[in-house]
């Protein structure tokens, strides 16, 4: 196998894959936040009174008693020990924590997805070390506060192809005949099921290598070979067929190049194949913002966070020569299910007009849009992804499983949209600890206003940070410029800046940076920060102006920009730079970095991805 040599940047996400650099390399999972006492302290517990919907059908009123985070019995009238905490649920309904079967998962992702009533997500492609930090977390019983997590680890996909757009390397497969040691590496490192990318791209007017055909049969055997399952995502009805006969186990997407064929549920289900349709992402990549309306129920805004209100509201730009229409989509899912396939719900987070946890409840809304049943698209959250992917001890409610638990008011096999009404969510017994969490959003939105009726900094007014016509490290307001580089988080990357003459426009002087990216950090990166504060990391309102502009050349290799807002803690908002050896004027709004600039504490211009050395610079930084 061959290491992958990335074109394209974080900042383009790609239907599949809309992966985040996770705290510039923060990337941990020591930054979530331990469990509440609360949710600790007691397992054991008795639901009175309550509808249950067991994963599969629906069960008259009864009582369900839980201990030492397992489901102990169900019955009416359970008699249960003295002194254990009793829940009056009547007019309520219980449902098996709900699993999320497309995710892409960092940082916050899983605290973010259990408030939401996702116990369980599998993820897509993520970072294998993060993986198996999660695993240890889970296995020690730390994990209380976050759904669990099953993934994919690195995708399989061909060098430029799919996957490798996000400024950071991943092994690539070579050819056909490396496809068994390639899997073997993946199983390896943790993989609990294997993902291929097969998708050229031209479905959304994009254009990138992916693997043929015969490269895909030669990896779906290998990954049975291993005893795993093989996901395949494909973006256009033809790659839907052509893998399904490579013998996949299930699609990753649903297309919307083109209507299905009057065969295609028969097809499907004729090869035993099942679908995760994330129909959420397919509606924004029609070009409408599907996880927006979310924000408008009360049932489900006051727990949606500022960055995930901004996603919600996002959907993917057109492309000429794109072929996305929604109602194939639909049409597509229709068709399966009258044939029977397995549908299972997936999201496909956080990719534009998704978030973590919340979008479920939109993918189910979806779901039922396309022709299932409330119960039907239950079930596909529920009991038919555990099926599916062999997660026996979840997805059901019966004696001896985990006490996954989510508690709504009403009836979700009714309205679906009953799902979003949550009264309590438990997982193996802990209760989540959902009042902290909208309180947290309540002081975010609190923070947001008053940090909108700060001053400016001194000296922004014109919105000119640095000319450099004198040196490379001075600025007209804030802290100035400095190096950041990945040792923060371990790497061993360098950078220097550097004044150099004469700069862009034949101007008296540029910002040189230059330096190395070492492959010592996944998530390399090593450029120059501005610090608009009197200190780094300082929140300033910049909400007068309504984006950056500046100009920049280099050495062809792939540059980002990168904005870290105080609402968004340590996760910036990336966009990348198209850099040539000529002078380019480039000029991005705030609103591409999710932000109307009231809280900018960094913006960071930097290079990452393939190591090796790198040389750029950039003039005339301003905001307007």
């Amino acid at each position: 196998m061959k290491k992958s040599n990335p074109s394209r940047l974080l900042g383009l996400p790609i239907l599949g894959i809309c992966f985040t650099i996770a705290a510039v390399g923060l990337l941990s999972a020591q930054n979530t936040p331990p469990p509440s006492a609360a949710a600790a302290s007691s397992r054991s517990f008795v639901i009175r009174d309550v509808r249950v919907f067991d994963g599969q059908k629906l069960l008259p009123a009864t009582d369900v008693s839980i201990e030492n985070g397992l489901i102990h019995a169900i019955g009416k009238n359970l008699k249960i020990p003295a002194g254990t905490k009793e829940i009056n649920a009547t007019g309520d309904t219980l449902l098996p924590g709900l699993i999320d079967s497309h995710t892409h998962t960092w940082a916050q992702a899983l605290n973010q997805s259990l408030i939401f009533g996702v116990t369980t997500g599998l993820d897509m492609f993520s970072d294998p070390k993060f993986d198996a930090e999660i695993r240890q977390r889970e296995a020690a019983g730390q994990n209380l506060n976050a759904a669990d997590l099953r993934s994919s680890g690195t995708l399989v996909t061909v060098a430029k192809g799919h996957g490798t757009e996000y400024g950071f390397v991943i092994p690539t497969l070579a050819s056909a005949a490396d496809a068994q040691s390639f899997v073997d590496a993946r199983i390896a490192e943790g993989s609990d099921y294997i993902k291929i990318i097969y998708d050229d791209g031209a479905a959304y007017g994009i254009h990138f290598p992916t693997l043929t055909k015969e490269e895909v049969a030669a990896v779906v055997a290998a990954a049975h070979n291993g005893k795993k399952l093989a996901v395949v995502h494909i973006g256009s009805q033809a790659g839907a067929r052509d893998v399904i006969e490579s013998g996949a186990d299930g699609l990753a997407h649903i297309f919307e190049d083109q209507p299905p064929a009057p065969d295609f549920g028969a097809f499907v289900k004729k090869h035993h194949a099942f679908v995760v349709a994330t129909l959420t992402v397919n509606e924004s990549v029609a070009g409408k913002a599907s996880g927006e309306s979310l924000l408008s129920d009360a049932r489900l805004s006051p727990y949606i966070d500022s960055a995930s209100a901004s996603n919600l509201k996002k959907s993917f730009p057109h492309r000429p020569g794109s072929k996305t229409d929604f109602a194939n989509a639909l049409a597509a899912v229709r068709a399966l299910r009258a044939a029977n396939v397995p549908l299972l719900a997936g999201t496909d987070a956080p990719n534009p007009g998704t978030a973590h946890g919340v979008s479920i409840h939109r993918e189910l809304e979806l779901l039922v849009q396309a022709g299932l049943t409330p119960t039907e698209a239950l079930r596909s959250a529920t009991s038919v992804p555990a099926n599916v992917f062999g997660l026996t001890d979840r997805g059901r409610i019966a004696p001896g499983l985990r006490a996954d638990l989510v508690l709504v008011k009403g009836d979700p096999t009714q309205d679906i949209l009953a799902t979003r009404d949550i009264v309590s969510v438990w997982k193996t017994g802990a209760e989540a600890d959902r009042a902290s969490t909208r309180a947290m959003v309540e002081k975010e939105k609190q923070e947001a206003a008053a940090a909108a009726a700060t001053p400016a900094p001194a000296g922004s007014e014109s919105g000119l940070i640095s000319d450099f016509e004198v040196d490379a490290a001075t600025s007209k307001f804030g802290s100035g410029w400095a190096v950041s580089t990945d040792t923060m988080a371990g790497g061993k990357s360098t950078a220097e800046l550097k004044w150099i003459n004469p700069g862009a426009n034949a101007s008296k002087g540029a910002m040189q940076i230059s330096g190395n990216i070492s492959d010592a950090f996944a998530y390399a990166w090593a450029g120059a920060m501005f610090s608009p504060g009197s200190h780094l990391f300082e929140s300033s309102n910049l909400s007068s102006k309504k984006a950056i502009r500046f100009w920049i050349r280099g050495d062809g290799r792939p540059y980002r920009l990168m904005f870290f807002t105080k609402s968004g803690g340590y996760n910036p908002a990336i966009q990348s730079l198209t850099v040539t050896t000529e002078w380019k004027e480039v000029t991005i709004p705030f609103s591409a970095f999710q932000t109307d600039g009231h809280d900018i504490t960094a913006i960071l211009f930097c290079a990452g991805g393939s190591p090796g050395a790198f040389t750029f610079a950039i003039d005339d930084v301003r905001l307007e």
